[in-house]
């Protein structure tokens, strides 16, 4: 009987668990975290911050699942130490644990850039439920939040903080919200819907200090304005976790590198999630990692699944708004483009020589998991280009 050990109980990480006992239904796994819920959706944290939604609505799979599936959870377990060679791991209570087939799906955790101030009490990092149910606690007693970084996470945690009758500012270092997912106009278009509901914010600004006793007291900005707060939120980005890695001697640059297969360098040893660099690129996204996640587990299990990459696509809801971005959102103009814009609706289709490369939908997502899948495959538009952003437009006639 083979033993598999995953070591992070993530969407990489329980997708990879599941498609193992599909193929192998007698093998021994071992799904270990050092967080203690099981898989949980991380990127619902917002709405359990608003107050929508208690912890346990965030839980994913339920202990039957596991229990039905035959897979053993570990929580609460940090891994120190491990053994290429002799195919061991180390828990950090000194248990020696073995396998045949090792996963590292130990995904990310939120970078704190070198800001003055930055570890005064009421700056947070939003990763994980413990990082939530931190910054939920904190929130009661105060009124005014800045939120440093105005990409995904960090417009998500405003608005969640919005609702709760805090006083929101967002301090962003690029022109922007949304450098990368969003053009001038469909960024424009956001912050507009944004500032409506009382959120403002700071673009091309930085950080110079987190002012304070030993608490937070404002934000200083390097042109020298003041921001009220009594928390900060820093949304800056993410390291991932690479300390097993090392201990094992797994390559890589930013990430673990693996194959087509998910292999490392060592034999029997795969990654997969956030924490993986495939062909050089991280994705950080949760299709790449459910895609991921699942030619892990099969090729672990001597099935046979080639990973040939995952469409950067973005969607969610901001403010209530769809928000939808895949490819090439062309902001220097350097490729032919389609708009269509209104007081509700931004839409932006990217074309390369008849073929879409990129795509900005903002306030009405209609067609675009078509759209990606057109990215994707490069698929030749030539004949549908001047039809395709018409209110009737059809979009199954691209696949």
């Amino acid at each position: 009987m083979k033993k598999y050990i995953i070591i992070g109980n993530g969407v990489a990480g329980t997708t990879a668990g599941e498609n193992i006992r599909n193929i192998d239904k007698e093998g021994n796994i071992k799904i270990i975290s050092d967080e203690g819920l099981p898989f949980y959706s991380r990127i619902r944290l917002n709405e359990y911050i608003a107050g929508e939604l208690k912890e346990e609505d965030l839980v994913i799979r339920k202990d039957s699942w596991y229990e039905d599936k035959n897979i053993e959870l570990i929580l609460n377990t940090r891994i120190v130490d491990a053994n290429p060679e002799e195919k061991t791991i180390v828990t950090e209570n000194g248990q020696v644990l073995s396998f045949d087939k090792l996963l590292i799906a130990t995904g990310s955790h939120s970078f704190i850039p070198p800001i003055k101030g930055s570890d005064k009490t009421g700056v947070f990092a939003l990763r994980n439920i413990d990082d939530g149910a931190n910054i939920l606690k904190y929130a009661k007693d105060i009124d005014d939040v800045v939120v440093i970084g105005g990409g995904l996470l960090g417009l998500e945690v405003a608005n969640a903080l919005r609702k709760t009758g805090k006083k929101i500012n967002v301090v962003e270092f690029f022109s922007r919200l949304l450098p990368r997912q969003l053009d001038e106009g469909g960024a424009n278009r956001l912050q507009g819907i944004m500032e409506k509901l009382g959120l403002s914010f700071r673009l091309d600004a930085k950080t110079s200090e987190i002012a304070g006793n030993e608490r937070v007291e404002e934000v200083l900005l390097e042109s020298g304005e003041k921001l009220p707060a009594q928390m900060v939120i820093i949304s800056a980005g993410v390291r991932h976790n690479l300390e097993l890695a090392e201990m094992l001697g797994l390559n890589g640059g930013r990430g673990i590198a693996v194959n087509e297969k998910l292999e490392t360098n060592v034999p029997d040893i795969f990654a997969a999630g956030d924490v993986a660099e495939c062909n050089e690129m991280m994705y950080g996204i949760w299709p790449a990692s459910t895609e991921q996640g699942k030619a892990a587990g099969i090729n672990m299990a001597d099935g046979e699944f080639i990973y040939n990459g995952t469409a950067m696509a973005n969607t969610l809801k901001v403010v209530g708004v769809d928000v939808a971005s895949v490819g090439k959102i062309d902001d220097d103009e350097n490729f032919e483009a389609k708009i269509v814009s209104d007081e509700k609706v931004y839409k932006k289709i990217v074309f390369d020589n008849n073929k879409i490369i990129g795509c900005i939908m903002l306030g009405d997502k209609k067609g675009f998991n078509k759209i990606t899948k057109a990215v994707a495959e490069k698929i030749d538009l030539a004949g549908l280009k001047q039809a395709i952003l018409s209110p009737d437009f059809d979009y199954n006639k691209i696949l």
